[in-house]
């Protein structure tokens, strides 16, 4: 059976003390410093992700989702698709992350104890975290946009995203690996973008890429090549939409169909065209998430772990 490429069911991490975290903004150029007090902050994120869990549940998304623990301190647990990756055959996926802090938002235990309550059925855990001891990173779905249907992986090398554990990543669970560089622009210099995920979202019918950040035309073409062959209509957007996240989107399964889950800063980058090209295939979901997308140098879809675990009938 071809493997689905969205689901209904979402995993998500209720923030207790979310804050800008200094470990991940050596090499995360979206994140902003605040003066607000931590205690102003929480609230304010907590507010977010309140009303991104009703809107993803009023149309019909399946979202589970377990508190954050105070301690030890997690300012990022919010973002849990870095750490944790689920796959229809049963397979849980754990990966090593380049911030010490972000380490310890690894609850697998508490994870896989919920959804297993929930009645899911996990096979196996593939746990790649040892690589940490050799400072060799590869933050989940963060680093790996999955085209789950025709087992594809596109990863952009950064810092957080080794060449060599993805293609060991690939073998594992059996995706054939789509290797390129693509840079953002900081002051004046041509940087790499430490996540893929803010430069492409893969939907079933289509694909949200920033092409400008592939400066490499060899490296452009090859990714052009497997979208297209696989069926997609490519949607460019600009280096200056990624910057809005416009690149950091997710489809998610609802009531009888899908949606493009985004930002509002996203959607608002977005020009008319852009728009109707998505909406051509589904409706999109704006969520509204300014603070946690402004200091944790994430947006919508680094907020969503997918469940593609199959349940007991």
């Amino acid at each position: 059976m071809k493997n689905k490429q969205y689901t209904s069911t979402i995993l998500m991490v209720e923030p207790t003390a979310f804050y800008y975290n200094p470990e991940t903004a050596v090499n995360n150029y979206f994140q902003t410093e605040t003066s607000a007090s931590q205690e102003e902050i929480q609230q304010q994120a907590l507010e977010e992700f309140n009303g991104m869990v009703s809107a993803l549940r009023s149309k019909g998304v399946n979202v589970i989702t377990i508190k954050d623990t105070l301690t030890p301190h997690t300012p990022d647990s919010i973002f849990p698709n870095n750490w944790i990756s689920f796959h229809s055959d049963g397979n849980v996926v754990l990966y090593p992350m380049f911030a010490k802090n972000r380490r310890d938002e690894r609850r697998e235990e508490d994870v896989l104890g919920l959804l297993e309550e929930k009645g899911f059925l996990i096979n196996d855990v593939i746990d790649f975290t040892s690589a940490e001891e050799d400072d060799i990173f590869l933050e989940g779905t963060g680093s790996i946009i999955l085209d789950r249907e025709n087992e594809l992986a596109f990863a952009c090398i950064s810092q957080r995203t080794d060449e060599e554990l993805l293609i060991e990543f690939c073998e594992e669970l059996e995706y054939t690996p789509v290797v390129f560089t693509a840079n953002q622009t900081v002051d004046g210099q041509r940087k790499p973008i430490y996540h893929t995920n803010v430069m492409m979202c893969i939907a079933d019918k289509y694909a949200i890429v920033c092409l400008d950040s592939i400066d490499d035309k060899k490296e452009k073409k090859n990714v052009c090549e497997y979208l297209l062959e696989s069926g997609k209509e490519i949607i460019p957007i600009t280096e200056a939409q990624m910057h809005q996240f416009a690149g950091n989107m997710l489809q998610v399964g609802g009531l009888g169909q899908s949606y493009l889950v985004m930002s509002q800063t996203a959607y608002n980058s977005l020009t008319e065209d852009q728009k109707s090209k998505i909406e051509n295939y589904n409706p999109i979901l704006p969520v509204k998430i300014d603070l946690i997308e402004k200091l944790g140098g994430g947006s919508a879809r680094c907020m969503m772990a997918e469940v593609f675990l199959q349940k007991n009938n």
